[in-house]
């Protein structure tokens, strides 16, 4: 028998065969970003009122200019404009001008009327002078000049203009969005329908919470995590279940999925191993991508279609699971709803701890901000380190040439909120 002999030892879990490259993280965005399209309905008109966190399928302008006309910033008293500077004396107009009560007349030179915030500036004023800088008599004030033309009042359509473009196609609406479209008139709004995701869980090792588990079993924390992200991320999450390492159960699961969700996300299964069967059953009966991404914790990341639905496969690791979901699933889904694809901001921070990295990938350390305002993070880099999550806010982005962070090196921190911000396009 012939002797077989080792390899060498390298213990580099990114190790591949020769002649074999990892992808680097903003190729991997790039190739996605460019291999993805909507794939939810659109034109769907619904109240503004309940058009909170719906991403837009059409342009909106404005109905109405806002403020429809020009009113007073403030309470006082309006007059014709601009006042030259020492003391004046100014006889009043019988009544008053007060939002939503217009003055009924208009104002003489050289008089003045009392007028309320929010009131529409009534013929011949352009001009208020504060309350609190008057002495005020039943017929008459006193106040000193300057004052310029125009001074505490709001001219008609500063904020928004009638027929002027207000937000555009793929923007996701938020609580100051649905102000801003109700002040210009706005009743409704057309939106695409919600990116319905399904997530499914595969592996003989994984249990329920609250059923029985083995020494050599463990409870299935992905799927519950993913269920709650792409709820905060504002889709409708749908729940595949759990599935035991069976071709035929997942092709069934896959089955299901594609008749009620637009996308199934899978943690697990999607690397090349004996018990990998999303990766497996995808590129041997429907379509399968599948990159090796410079990135840890991550690596393998699958974007297959079963049945015409998109399917993205996550790594099995609760960690890599949750970054590749941050970094790569959630602007993914985003496009697949109609939406844009955002990257998240970062911010430079000085780092308080010390990372020797290999050249050639990109690492996110989880991350936390202390009380001196630099950060810190988590003293181990395991995948499983579920509890690494919860302790962090954020993210530390090192990248794909840096080798060594030390304390007082000025790093690229990102914070889940980041993440989590709605994808906005450009304002008009």
């Amino acid at each position: 028998m012939t002797e077989i002999q080792p390899p060498p030892l390298r213990n580099d879990c990114f190790a591949l065969p020769p002649g074999v490259d990892w992808t680097p993280v903003d190729e991997a965005k790039t190739l996605l970003r460019d291999a993805l399209s909507t794939v939810v309905s659109s034109g769907h008109q619904i109240p503004v009122e309940t058009a909170s966190d719906r991403i837009l399928s059409a342009d909106v302008g404005a109905v109405r200019s806002n403020p429809p006309g020009s009113n007073s910033a403030v309470d006082g008293y309006g007059f014709a404009g601009p006042i030259p500077e020492g003391p004046q004396v100014m006889q009043l107009c019988d009544g008053r001008a007060a939002a939503g009560v217009p003055f009924a007349g208009s104002v003489e030179q050289g008089k003045a009327v009392r007028i309320l915030t929010g009131a529409i500036l009534p013929d011949g004023v352009d001009t208020v002078v504060l309350e609190e800088d008057c002495t005020i008599e039943p017929d008459r004030i006193a106040f000193n000049g300057p004052l310029k033309q125009w001074s505490n009042t709001r001219e008609a359509g500063e904020d928004v203009i009638v027929g002027t473009p207000i937000f555009k196609r793929g923007r996701r609406l938020t609580a100051t969005d649905l102000s801003l479209l109700a002040s210009a008139g706005v009743a409704e709004v057309e939106v695409f329908s919600r990116l319905r995701v399904g997530v499914l869980s595969t592996g003989d090792e994984l249990r329920k919470p609250g059923q029985s588990a083995d020494y050599w079993q463990i409870y299935d924390a992905n799927r519950l995590m993913l269920l709650s992200m792409v709820r905060d991320l504002g889709f409708e999450a749908i729940d595949l279940g759990l599935v035991e390492d069976s071709r035929d159960t997942v092709r069934d699961t896959l089955n299901q999925g594609a008749e009620c969700c637009d996308l199934i996300i899978t943690s697990g299964g999607a690397s090349a191993g004996d018990e990998d069967h999303i990766s497996a059953i995808l590129k041997a009966e429907g379509q399968l991508t599948s990159w090796r991404i410079a990135l840890k914790p991550g690596r393998p990341l699958a974007l297959g279609v079963w049945k015409e639905t998109p399917v993205i496969g996550l790594p099995g690791n609760p960690v890599a699971a949750w970054v590749c979901t941050m970094v790569f699933g959630r602007p993914a889904m985003e496009v697949l709803a109609g939406g844009i694809w955002r990257d998240p901001r970062g911010y430079e921070v000085v780092a308080d701890f010390k990372k020797n990295k290999r050249r050639g990938r990109s690492e996110y350390l989880r991350a936390s901000l202390n009380a001196a305002g630099r950060v810190d993070v988590f003293p181990s880099e395991g995948s499983g380190r579920i509890s690494s999550i919860s302790w962090s806010d954020g993210l530390v982005e090192i990248g794909f040439e840096e080798e060594l962070i030390e304390p007082g090196t000025v790093v690229r921190y990102i914070p889940y909120a980041e993440f989590l911000r709605p994808s906005q396009s450009t304002d008009p």
